[in-house]
C-alpha cells in the first residue's frame, strides 16, 4: 500500500510540475518542475517514506523497461546499420563533453583558492 501511496506521490508532483510550466510558459518541461518539487517534499515524512516503498520496487525491477527500447531497436535494425556509425560518434562526443564540463563544474571553486 505504501508503494502505491509512493507512485501517487510521483504522479501528482509530474502533474502539478506540467501544470506550473504551461501554466507559466516557463522554458522547463513539466517533469523537470515535478522532480525539484519532489526533492523539496522528500523533506517531509509523509512523502520520503512512501516515495522510498516505490523507488526500491521500481528498481528491483528496472530491466523491465529496458525492454521497449531493445524491441525499438530490433524494429530499427536498417537504420542502425545505415546510422550506427554516426551515432555512436555523437553519443561518444557527447558523452566526453558531459564529463568535461561537469569535471570543470566540480573543480572550479578549488581554482580561487591558494594551494598553500
Amino acid at each position: 500500500m505504501q508503494g502505491l501511496r509512493g507512485l501517487a506521490w510521483l504522479l501528482v508532483l509530474q502533474s502539478i510540475g506540467e501544470v506550473l510550466s504551461r501554466g507559466l510558459s516557463l522554458p522547463l518541461p513539466g517533469p523537470v518542475l515535478g522532480l525539484v518539487l519532489l526533492l523539496a517534499a522528500l523533506n517531509f515524512d509523509i512523502v520520503r517514506e512512501p516515495v522510498a516503498e516505490c523507488a526500491g520496487f521500481l528498481l528491483s525491477h528496472l530491466s523491465l523497461l529496458f525492454v521497449p527500447v531493445g524491441v525499438g531497436v530490433m524494429t530499427h535494425l536498417a537504420l542502425l546499420a545505415q546510422y550506427g556509425g554516426r551515432m555512436l560518434f555523437v553519443i561518444a562526443i557527447s558523452t566526453w563533453i558531459g564529463l568535461a564540463v561537469t569535471a570543470t563544474v566540480l573543480y572550479w571553486p578549488d581554482r580561487g583558492r591558494s594551494q598553500d
